[in-house]
């Protein structure tokens, strides 16, 4: 039986990412340690390089090729089948009509994560692709819950299932919140109706991220177009039909 508490991975499919300075965080955000944080916008090491991306504003979820079954799972690693959440619900399923493409890309003990733009959170979207946008193609890592491949190779890979991945606003040297936030623009690249919510650092060695950051624009407000916020129903950038 599957049950609420089962975690497919055994652990979280996704971390929490710490914020550049002047980022707006929330109650149990973290900032991350100066020093990591200037190899993002100051001064990179040698052999190092620096990969921004748009980032998106709905549901972190992920899907696992585990024991020969595709699972599509919450950031907390539990079953996105059985979430309370309707849109993490609707992920499940719409996991569910693409198993090919999940197959193509994943071997066994691989999971993607990326984000799940259904249900509007804070931004809303006229979406002009699928609503799961792919950042991360991640392993099992040595010490660590995982590992994930670079850029490059993430690319290369999702290419073999035609997954959506996040627009990059750039790659190479570091670069400052500054100069993204003139680069990603009001409205980004991804069809936000909303000014965008910023931008995810990724720094990067060899075939690996070794370090993320991420700064949010100021004034963004978490979920505050979810029904359990805003007191309206529901704002959906893209259904299958069945929004219970």
């Amino acid at each position: 039986m599957k049950v609420r508490d089962e975690k497919p991975l055994g652990h979280k499919a996704y971390t929490k990412i710490p914020h550049l300075p002047g980022s707006r965080t929330g109650q149990n955000d973290t900032h991350a340690p100066r020093e990591l944080a200037r190899w993002c916008t100051h001064q990179c090491r040698p052999g190092d390089s620096v990969v921004v991306q748009e980032k998106l504003d709905g549901s972190c979820v992920s899907v696992a090729l585990i024991n020969d079954e595709i699972v599509a799972l919450g950031r907390e690693g539990f079953r996105a089948s059985t979430a309370q959440n309707p849109g993490r619900r609707m992920f499940a399923r719409w996991v569910a009509t693409q198993e090919d493409r999940f197959r193509a890309v994943l071997t066994t003990g691989e999971w993607l994560v990326g984000e799940w733009l259904a249900l509007a959170h804070s931004t809303r979207y006229q979406l002009k692709h699928e609503p799961f946008v792919v950042f991360d193609v991640c392993s099992k890592g040595e010490g660590t819950d995982f590992v994930s491949l670079s850029s490059e190779l993430a690319d290369s890979r999702l290419k073999n299932g035609a997954f959506v991945r996040p627009h990059v606003v750039h790659s190479g040297e570091a670069i400052s919140v500054e100069r993204v936030d003139q680069l990603l623009g009001a409205n980004g690249f991804h069809g936000a109706v909303d000014r965008v919510e910023g931008a995810m650092w990724r720094v990067e060695r060899n075939e690996s991220v070794v370090f993320r950051a991420k700064f949010v624009r100021p004034g963004k407000a978490d979920g505050a177009l979810l029904p359990e916020n805003s007191g309206q129903p529901a704002i959906w950038n893209w259904t299958d039909g069945d929004v219970t």
